[in-house]
């Protein structure tokens, strides 16, 4: 899943970027409410978190034209302001979720997979398609028996599969949500981590799970 961060303290973007990606969440940084506004408006993405005392552009205003341009996007507003009265605005502004800081990392991700979960409809921690099971919170993927091990990039590339299943997903898609704003489109990784993830999760099956769709991209048929 693919995430913004607009903040403007670069040691904490810094923080929180590292500590996302570790979890396998592709992330982009701005450091400013114009530029957070327009890789906003340029992007797809699966959550934003949102600092409010921002520079250039205030993070009520920002907030503000990402739902005035009919965004659903799950914003979480990130910021030290903690009074009950700056909470209240900022939930009545459009935000899904608020967080004051100094925070706890483990929370502001417990808290980023209740959004996604809120936002697909899920009700439980594991995704599933046929007899394909993964687990969000250990990062765990099972195929009937058979426990599969994947690397970093290939769980956040099968979580991304495994919500949106039976669904044509281009590879402008699959960058978009798996990889960062520094993607190169010109190169073939997507479809290299693809087949990894063909061989993993569909070699030695008689029903195959990923499919390509010739001319358009892939999917995971459950």
């Amino acid at each position: 899943m693919r995430i913004l961060v607009v903040e403007d303290e670069k040691k904490v973007a810094t923080f929180i970027k590292k500590g996302l990606e570790e979890e396998n969440y592709a992330v982009d940084i701005a450091y400013d409410g114009e530029e957070g506004l327009a890789l906003a408006q340029m992007n797809e993405y699966d959550v934003i978190l949102l600092d409010i005392m921002l520079p250039k552009l205030d993070g009520r205003e920002v907030l503000r034209r990402i739902r005035g341009n009919g965004s659903s996007v799950p914003i979480l507003i990130l910021t030290a302001k903690d009074s009950v009265e700056d909470i209240v605005s900022g939930l009545d502004s459009g935000s899904d979720d608020y967080l004051t800081k100094p925070f706890s990392f483990a929370e502001l991700v417990a808290r980023i997979r209740a959004l996604l979960r809120r936002r697909t409809g899920e009700k439980k921690d594991t995704l599933t398609a046929g007899d394909l099971s993964l687990s969000v919170s250990t990062r765990r993927a099972r195929r009937g028996s058979r426990e599969i091990e994947l690397t970093a990039k290939e769980y956040a590339l099968l979580e991304y599969f495994m919500r949106n299943p039976n669904r044509i997903l281009t590879r402008t898609l699959i960058s978009e949500h798996v990889w960062d704003y520094d993607f190169d489109p010109t190169t073939n990784v997507i479809d290299v981590y693809v087949n990894y993830l063909r061989k993993k999760i569909d070699r030695g099956f008689e029903k195959k799970l990923i499919h390509t769709i010739r001319g358009s991209g892939y999917m995971l048929k459950g």
